[in-house]
């Protein structure tokens, strides 16, 4: 139930687009030719508010039908009360995956809306803790190699300024090694990051780990699946007793609370991520950062990072937030004011009330699912 009767969420609206990508692309379990994204949009007292998550058009009737009864004539300045609802709502359906995705989208909206209603940007409704946050460049996918590989990871460090840039393995370990040394080639002194999205067994992440160490790799993203908790702690195990100074990185499919939580009670990572259009939104995200601080381990954002500046610049012990080459493209076709990387920081827009994304309606309408 609403704790103040105004100003009440007059409108719901859920609407999902699939954007091809620009080629083929691949990481070490998966394929994919498209990114299908789900809008949440939320009026109030004559603003907008809005979130969006990367899944299935299916949310959208979910989102409809399940979610829209604790919306509809809400406080929107009642987040927490909202979000009970929205919890509650789904607890025999499942709260992860779908579900949590779909209330990921409806949170960042709620948190949007409130900001705008109140004149804000988002960073300052939630408590600045910094002015700009370090993005990594993030592709490298398991199609490329050669010249399209080293051109796309050396734009990151010589256009971008990024620090560290991130490729994928776990296709073809063999074949990896040598992408793997054709990057460090291409980057220079930058860092290099992994990420082998759950392929390997914890035996063979840690022979790869090993055959790679020349290469200075500094973080090992999902060596294994992120189920398998017993096997990161075994691969961060293995890495530390070897003295190489690579990172264990796992949490893009947190979804609740708990499944953070779990990650860091059992030792599994060296740096926790989150994902806002995963996690649970804003509120989500700021649960793993709390999480996060209290258990002494750092957090990165992953992907999406237009919705990630705002929380990004709130929440402690935050390292960086990854500039996913498929998210940056498709931000950048349809918000206005999309976040731009320079010198290796995104900074958020204090000139707009809430996170400042204004969707293209029109540009997107061709994608409409």
């Amino acid at each position: 139930m609403s704790l103040s009767p105004a100003p009440l969420i007059s409108s719901v609206r859920a609407s999902a687009y699939r954007i091809p990508t620009e080629a083929p692309e691949a990481d070490g379990t998966l394929q994919w030719d498209a990114t299908t994204l789900v809008l949440v949009e939320l009026e109030a007292a004559g603003e907008t508010g809005l979130g969006y998550t990367y899944a299935d058009a299916s949310l959208v009737p979910l989102i409809d039908r399940q979610l829209r009864p604790a919306l509809e004539a809400a406080s929107a300045l009642d987040i927490g009360a909202i979000l009970d609802e929205l919890w509650a709502s789904v607890r025999n359906l499942g709260r992860s995956g779908l579900c949590a995705c779909a209330i990921s989208a409806v949170d960042t909206a709620l948190w949007d809306l409130k900001a705008r209603l109140l004149g804000l940007p988002l960073v300052r409704l939630l408590g600045a803790r910094r002015e700009s946050v370090p993005v990594y460049g993030s592709g490298g996918f398991t199609t490329q190699a050669g010249i399209s590989l080293c051109e796309q990871l050396a734009a990151w460090t010589r256009d971008d300024g990024c620090r560290w840039v991130k490729m994928k393995v776990g296709t073809d370990p063999a074949a990896d090694i040598h992408r793997v040394e054709e990057a460090r080639q291409a980057i220079g002194d930058a860092g290099l990051f992994i990420d082998a999205n759950g392929a390997h067994s914890s035996r063979s992440a840690i022979a790869f780990a090993r055959r790679i160490a020349d290469s200075q790799v500094s973080w090992f993203e999902e060596p294994v699946s992120s189920d398998d908790v017993r096997g990161l702690r075994a691969v961060r195990d293995a890495i530390s007793a070897s003295g190489q100074p690579m990172d264990i990185a796992a949490g893009e499919y947190a979804y609740t609370p708990d499944d953070v939580r779990r990650l860091l009670e059992s030792g599994a990572v060296d740096v926790l991520q989150a994902d806002v259009t995963r996690c649970g939104g804003i509120s989500g995200f700021l649960q793993a950062a709390a999480l996060c601080e209290a258990f002494h381990v750092d957090l990165s954002a992953h992907c999406a990072p237009a919705l990630h500046r705002h929380v990004a610049c709130a929440a402690p012990r935050l390292r960086h937030i990854e500039w996913f080459q498929d998210h940056v493209r498709l931000e950048s076709m349809l918000f206005e004011d999309a976040p731009q990387a320079r010198e290796g920081v995104i900074r958020p827009d204090l000139d707009q009330p809430g996170h400042g994304l204004r969707f293209r309606h029109a540009d997107a309408r061709r994608y409409a699912i």
